[in-house]
């Protein structure tokens, strides 16, 4: 089956909806900006501060040492957050990694650090860093935490937690353990010998924990080092309490919205290696250029710049930095060289008032396709300046070269075929499947980057005087939109035609066939070939391939396969089936997602078009459900692939409609965090099931509820929770009736469970509540709260811990048959 509509702009379109917020383009400096950085060329001093996930970093401590100490700064964060939970939508695991990884990058624009990761994956929360390591490659982990210190090669390091149980967390404990052997095997010859080919050893002169008082857990004591970092910036308008509040309200996935802090703030310090600091941070290292042989000159010139600057008129400063970076220039190759001539030359770019840019005149460009774009520079002072040439893809262009005269905007055509070897936008660390706890990187020299360098690139060869400056910018691209104005976004660089399935998991629960909708979209014009599924064994669909043509960009077929398994009845299948498309003999593969929120670039991604295909014996009792949204998850969406009609519920249908037509109502994950209106809303679900119905409450986490009557009977939210998805699960009311019907479980219906069992438990219930099983982490206490289950009135209700979002979602069959018993009559 075939169907065909025509899409036209559908690019421009998808593009519109999408984030606002500007993607790398020409950097914005101010004349306090560039007055601080000015300071900041006289600091030789560097500190890394390591810790586990976004959010672990001290947002104040490091803006204090990035703009206040004039220190190169870094957060070196050994996981991208993968594990955690959304609070802005329904993107888990890889997806929120890429989200959290564009928040710690705009956190990191506002208190101007820099930001590092390494191949470590999130999996979730860990009790101990014997579990974390267990799935963690420490090998590898570790190699990526000396590479990082190699590369940046900080005088300084801090670690956020200890290396003990006061970390809370065992990805905590094990970013400490981690950072102590790293502060040794980076300076050891002996150790990841193979990386001495691209660094050198370092070897920093202390480490340091970051001592805290968290709630009940104060580290802190007045013997310790301690540092005073409340300080006001008057170049900036604001107290570093202020920009860490920024900073860190960024995390937005994460809910971490926090006020800015003002007035004095101490930090404080614990010596773990190394010498101890006793009146200052760097006591001990020389941060002046007295550190690099023969640039006592250099030092000179750099206070003559800085003392002499006029915010009024930053361009009069260029003549004597270009004499410093000629200097610079004359000095020894050495780390020093190298970063202070990479600020000199944005200062001398900054003063002189340049702007320039690459952009696309397209959203998306294919490999082998053509390329039409635009490039444009202006200088927007009196500062004579010449371009001489342009390079773009391997092109030289020096008809372009012109004296840039003031404020004349040259905008200069760039129109050149894509290589066909261009790699798609894949962040480097989703390139290829990994094994739960690391990431596959293919090439090393690209660990510790936050996120891929520029596919495309332009650069400008700029002349001022005898000094020639090179001047980069990546291909962006840029519309109007009617509303936010001019907005920039990421070039994505796509296959030409791209495939979607429906849905995330297809269940089975008898023989028959289902339909398979399977929709292509061209990304280039002129695109025709045929559609194929790649199924796993006990599966089969009704025909092998299917043909298309699209004749426009844009334009989408849908296909249909009907696939069917071979038997059900007492048997459970879980596979994946994927899509695969032929065009001009190459198959491609792809799907594509778009990640859109306004306070960080929109991400691209074209990751594999699969499915779980799985069977399952699943019997119901009533279809008809009503769904509260909460923090993001996609469970409504699992529950209709199954069979039930899902109805979101808001205000009118909560507090006007009548509720007794649905079976059930469901609140989605930390709803009762998330859904203000639920404190009023409660009372009238509450009577809906003393009438009759079933209610079920998923986890919340046990701060700010918006109401502390989550049941019709008393209970507490606990911080309880079992991390090991195969942890051993008893049944305690095995003869219950949400043990027995629609489904029989048994402990069977447990296996498969994927990253954890539950979190938040529910704790000192009532007992009118039914326990129905419990369960533990290895070493551990049995809990028997994951879920409680009770009869109110004529109805029942259910509170689970269960992480019912992550199970279903991923397809496993006895999370299923579990989830329907629970919302049974």
């Amino acid at each position: 089956m075939l169907n065909i509509r025509t899409l036209t702009g559908l690019a421009t379109a998808l593009l519109l909806a999408v984030s606002g917020t500007k993607a790398q383009t020409a950097p914005v400096m101010h004349a306090a900006d560039i007055q601080l950085q000015l300071q900041k060329l006289n600091t030789l001093g560097s500190v890394l501060y390591v810790a586990a996930h976004p959010d672990d970093e001290n947002t104040r401590l490091l803006g204090f040492l990035a703009r206040e100490g004039k220190y190169r700064t870094g957060y070196l964060s050994l996981t991208r957050g993968d594990g955690g939970q959304n609070l802005i939508g329904n993107e888990q695991a890889e997806l929120l990694g890429l989200i959290r990884t564009q928040e710690l990058l705009a956190a990191r624009r506002i208190d101007g650090a820099e930001q590092f990761f390494t191949r470590a994956n999130d999996f979730g929360f860990s009790k101990n860093p014997e579990e974390t390591f267990t799935i963690w490659d420490r090998k590898k982990v570790l190699g990526d935490v000396v590479w990082v210190i190699r590369k940046f090669r900080p005088d300084v390091i801090i670690c956020r937690f200890p290396a003990d149980s006061r970390a809370g967390h065992g990805h905590h404990t094990a970013s400490a353990m981690l950072a102590a052997e790293a502060f040794k095997a980076a300076a050891d010859p002996n150790q990841y010998p193979e990386q001495l080919k691209s660094v050198e050893v370092w070897q920093a002169k202390r480490l340091l924990w970051n001592t805290f008082n968290f709630g009940s857990n104060n580290t802190i004591s007045e013997d310790q080092f301690k540092m005073q970092v409340g300080a006001y910036n008057a170049l900036l308008g604001k107290g570093y309490g202020e920009i860490a509040a920024e900073s860190r309200s960024q995390h937005k996935s994460q809910g971490f919205g926090v006020p800015s802090g003002r007035g004095n703030a101490t930090e404080y310090f614990m010596t773990i290696q190394g010498d101890a600091p006793s009146k200052d941070l760097m006591d001990g290292i020389n941060t002046s250029w007295a550190r690099v042989p023969g640039a006592d000159a250099v030092a000179q010139q750099i206070q003559a710049v800085t003392k002499d600057y006029r915010a009024e008129t930053p361009s009069a400063s260029v003549p004597a930095l270009l004499a410093v970076r000629k200097s610079l220039l004359a000095l020894p190759d050495g780390y020093w060289k190298t970063q202070k001539l990479k600020e000199t030359e944005q200062l001398i770019i900054a003063c002189s008032g340049l702007w320039a840019e690459a952009f696309s005149a397209s959203a998306e460009v294919v490999p082998g396709g053509p390329m039409k774009s635009q490039l444009q520079i202006i200088n927007r002072s009196n500062v004579p300046v010449r371009l001489e040439k342009v390079t773009y893809n391997g092109t030289e262009n020096t008809s372009l070269a012109r004296d840039l005269a003031f404020n004349e905007l040259n905008t200069i055509p760039a129109d050149f075929p894509l290589p066909a070897e261009t790699p798609f936008s894949q962040p480097y660390w989703l390139q290829d499947p990994h094994p739960l706890g690391a990431y596959v990187i293919r090439d090393n020299n690209m660990v510790g980057y936050p996120e891929n360098k520029p596919s495309l690139t332009a650069t400008f060869f700029l002349r001022f005087g005898d000094q020639a400056i090179t001047l980069q910018r990546p291909f962006i691209y840029k519309f109007t939109d009617p509303v936010k104005g001019e907005v920039y976004n990421p070039l994505v660089i796509a296959p030409p035609v791209i495939s979607y399935l429906q849905n995330q998991v297809y269940i089975y629960t008898q023989a028959a066939p289902q339909a398979v909708p399977v929709k292509i979209r061209a990304i280039q014009p002129g695109v025709s070939g045929k559609v194929k599924l790649r199924l796993p064994q006990g599966f089969s669909a009704d025909q092998a391939a299917i043909p298309f043509s699209l004749k426009e960009k844009g334009d989408e077929a849908e296909v249909v396969f009907q696939v069917k398994p071979q038997q059900v009845n007492g048997r459970q299948l879980t596979d994946t089936m994927s899509v695969s498309v032929e065009v001009n003999g190459k198959e491609y593969t792809n799907s594509m997602t778009v990640i859109a929120y306004d306070h960080i670039p929109a991400i691209t991604l074209f990751p594999p078009t699969e499915a779980r295909l799985v069977t399952l014996n699943l019997k119901y009792n009533g279809r008809n459900i009503g769904y509260i949204p909460g923090a993001g998850d996609k469970v409504a969406e699992s529950l209709r692939q199954v069979g039930y009609t899902v109805t979101l519920l808001g205000e009118k249908e909560i507090m006007q409609g009548d509720l007794s037509g649905y079976d059930a109502i469901i609140t989605g994950v930390r709803a009762y965090n998330t859904q203000e209106r639920l404190r009023y809303w409660q009372p009238r679900l509450l009577e809906y099931v003393k009438n009759g119905g079933t209610l079920l409450v998923q986890y919340n986490t046990n701060g700010a509820l918006v109401t502390n009557q989550l049941g019709p009977y008393p209970f507490t939210l606990s911080r309880d929770r079992v991390t090991d998805e195969h942890a051993a699960v008893t049944f305690l009311a095995p003869q219950d009736r949400s043990m027995t019907y629609p489904n029989a479980l048994t402990t069977a219906d447990f296996n498969g469970w994927v990253q954890e069992r539950g979190l938040y438990f529910p704790a000192n219930a009532d007992a009118q509540y039914v326990q129905p099983f419990s369960m533990k982490d290895p070493g551990e206490k049995d809990l028997s709260g994951s879920t409680l289950v009770a009869r109110y009135g004529k109805g029942k209700y259910v509170y689970t811990g269960l992480s019912f979002f992550r199970q279903l979602p991923a397809g496993v069959p006895g999370a299923y048959r579990l989830f329907v018993n629970l919302i049974a009559k």
